[in-house]
């Protein structure tokens, strides 16, 4: 009997770790599939004559309904448990990139990847309240760093994935290299991790509060997205982002007085938490938007093809993976608190960096900022996850996780419209005047506007100029790009660094440090 103690014990604890990879895999796709899609939106602006809005609302889709969904996900695997959850969220998230697979129009293209968040709001949670069940102390916090290290590898990893996948394969590869993947990760969890749920927990679902949790953030992403297309006190844009504000309001007051909410309000009654989720909010913001941003001005100002523009964005990758495994031990020494301080103010510095962008801007710089920027990633990663759903009780971890994926997902579509939006309406009366001073017609102007520069709907638009004035405003409108890009690195920089602030203000300092 006693000998055979210690194989059982390693048995179950090699057990615990496959069941991590198998999770992490799950967690991996749907990082790759909210990172890679961006790189390849040149290709695809030119492949099906799309628009730059209709672009980011495919980009955007995929993690709009992530977002909204993510919460209720938590719940669900609260009730009907992690496990089935997660490999329910697979089978779709595998399914439903094949519809993306098959597109040969936006519209279908925008649904595909809008289905393609069912699932991963479905994975996301569950992956992060499996590991507390199967983890203590040390081991726990080992756990999250693995899961953080794959999150932000796919993240940061991305772009150079999904420029390779275009280039040799086609851009449809980005959806169904998913496809052996989900299976792959089916197998393994069906094997080797262990079903977790809260028997407490309430089977009601709060319809009417995810219902407008969504609308609040759908609303507040299309005055982003359209504002710098028709104009920012365009009726439908103002009446958008009111919009928003009210159903935010709403939500907050159905939360509080319905009996069985999608939200357990006293998450936020926890100051660590709220800091941690602060955190965890300005880092997707920042870290979504600014790579969504380089990637396309790579290619349509600096003409570099996917597979370079995803590789010049990987020094990022050097500065997450050395210092992840720093933010651990700080957090397991000092608490969560001041890693996370540190790793903003680190992540604002590098960002700023970045806002010397301009078109003979030396990529050294830029390569040195994204190291920097990376080093503020990987510091904050362990103690933000650790904090938001480690940091909680157990029957509250589904719940826990769901917001605070929520906030990476809702976070990240926020970070790519609101830095787009930066970066094209800070830009965007430079080129205008050049292109009517050319002639280019009113009609033709807003239809470059629209458009992606060097894409094929750009060109189209300019079509009826000269060929020397169509060179002399395509010129102007790169400056342009370039100038608003930098502009909308120096705000994103300044806001991170104001986030340090807030959180330094809201998470309470750690009575003694953390054994």
């Amino acid at each position: 009997m006693t000998a055979s103690t210690p194989t059982s014990t390693v048995d179950s604890s090699s057990r615990r770790w496959v069941s991590l990879a198998a999770a992490c895999t799950a967690a991996g796709m749907v990082w790759l599939a909210f990172a890679d899609f961006g790189v390849a939106i040149p290709t695809v602006a030119d492949d099906l004559h799309a628009d730059l809005g209709t672009l980011q609302w495919a980009n955007n889709a995929f993690s709009l309904v992530t977002g909204a969904l993510v919460i209720a996900a938590g719940k669900f695997g609260d009730v009907f448990g992690r496990r089935r959850m997660l490999l329910l969220g697979i089978v779709l998230f595998g399914a439903f990139s094949v519809v993306g697979g098959l597109a040969h129009g936006m519209p279908l293209l925008i649904v595909g990847r809008g289905l393609m968040g069912v699932g991963a709001a479905l994975i996301l949670p569950a992956t992060l309240a499996l590991i507390p069940p199967q983890f203590t102390g040390r081991a726990l916090l080992t756990a999250f760093g693995v899961w953080q290290a794959v999150a932000w590898g796919g993240d940061a990893i991305g772009p150079a994935i999904g420029g390779v996948l275009t280039h040799l394969l086609g851009w449809q590869w980005l959806f169904w290299v998913n496809v052996p993947l989900a299976v792959v990760a089916v197998l393994a969890i069906r094997a080797f991790t262990p079903e977790s749920s809260d028997p407490h927990a309430s089977s009601r679902v709060d319809w009417l509060g995810l219902v407008t949790i969504a609308a609040a953030v759908f609303a507040l992403l299309y005055a982003l997205t359209d504002g710098p297309s028709v104009g920012w006190d365009a009726p439908v844009v103002v009446g958008m982002l009111v919009a928003a504000v009210v159903l935010a309001v709403a939500w907050w007051v159905i939360e509080l007085h319905v009996s069985h909410p999608l939200v357990d309000l006293r998450l936020f009654r926890l100051r660590a938490y709220d800091g941690a989720l602060v955190a965890n909010l300005t880092m997707n913001l920042a870290f979504a938007g600014l790579s969504y941003l380089l990637v396309l001005w790579l290619q349509n100002a600096r003409g570099y093809g996917p597979v370079q523009a995803g590789l010049l964005v990987m020094p990022v990758v050097l500065g997450i993976f050395v210092f992840i495994p720093v933010g651990g031990r700080m957090d397991a020494r000092f608490g969560g608190r001041r890693p996370a301080v540190v790793g903003l103010v680190v992540m604002s510095v590098g960002i700023l960096g970045l806002g010397t962008t301009s078109t003979d801007s030396s990529l050294w710089v830029m390569g040195v900022a994204l190291v920097v920027l990376g080093v503020g990633l990987g510091l904050m990663s362990t103690p933000v996850s650790s904090n938001t759903v480690g940091g909680v009780d157990e029957e509250l971890a589904g719940t826990a996780a769901g917001v605070f994926k929520m906030s990476s997902m809702v976070g990240g579509s926020i970070g790519v419209a609101l830095l787009a939006a930066l970066g094209r309406s800070l830009s965007a009366g430079e080129w205008t005047r050049a292109a009517r001073d050319a002639g280019l017609s009113g009609d033709d102007v807003d239809r470059a506007r629209a458009a992606l520069v060097n894409s094929s709907s750009f060109s189209d638009a300019i079509q009826s100029l000269p060929a020397s004035e169509r060179s002399a405003v395509t010129r102007s409108v790169v400056d342009a790009f370039s100038s608003g890009v930098g502009d909308a690195m120096v705000v994103t920089g300044i806001l991170s660094a104001l986030a340090a602030v807030v959180v330094v203000l809201v998470w309470p300092r750690p009575s003694r440090p953390t054994p």
